[in-house]
């Protein structure tokens, strides 16, 4: 029987580095409960720090270009690197790689928008994670000045979701 598990635990952790590397993911991390004193705990992760970097910068494409046209004017180009969301202090970062939902199911209003206050605790969108629709929660209370990613958009461990100020 313990022969069988582990075969099949094999298999299953073969799978899942085969899915992060299709899906060109950074990490995945999954617990599986055979019983009460029996579970099987896998985190598959690339350490390839460069890609890491680049994906977590990626949705600040917006910007980008913005200061491509102005980019003969030194001022501008350091008003985007002020302008960097994930240099914020107020930005409030995605804690898993998933798919970003702004409102609860599809048709009814979203969690937050623009200019809205938020209490401590309060929803502010939802990240999909592996079938498992994860609330992400205000870390204070503030005003929603930005939100950084779409609806539907797939984010990675990290990157900047909205600033709250």
């Amino acid at each position: 029987m313990t022969k069988k598990n582990h075969d099949a635990d094999v298999a299953f952790i073969q799978a899942l580095a085969e899915l992060l590397r299709e899906n060109d993911l950074t990490e995945l991390q999954v617990k599986r409960d055979y019983g009460a004193d029996d579970s099987l705990n896998v985190r598959v992760s690339r350490h390839q720090q460069q890609q890491v970097v680049t994906q977590v910068s990626s949705p600040a494409p917006m910007a980008a270009p913005a200061a491509a046209a102005p980019a003969g004017a030194p001022a501008p180009a350091a008003s985007e690197t002020s302008d960097d969301p994930a240099s914020h202090p107020g930005a409030v970062t995605s804690p898993m790689v998933g798919t970003v939902y702004m409102q609860a199911e599809p048709g009814s209003a979203p969690f937050i928008s623009v200019g809205a206050s938020v209490a401590e605790g309060d929803t502010l969108l939802i990240v999909e994670a592996m079938k498992t629709m994860n609330h992400i929660p205000a870390p204070r209370a503030g005003t929603i000045k930005r939100i950084v990613v779409e609806d539907g958009a797939a984010v990675e461990f990290g990157a900047p979701l909205v600033i709250l100020e």
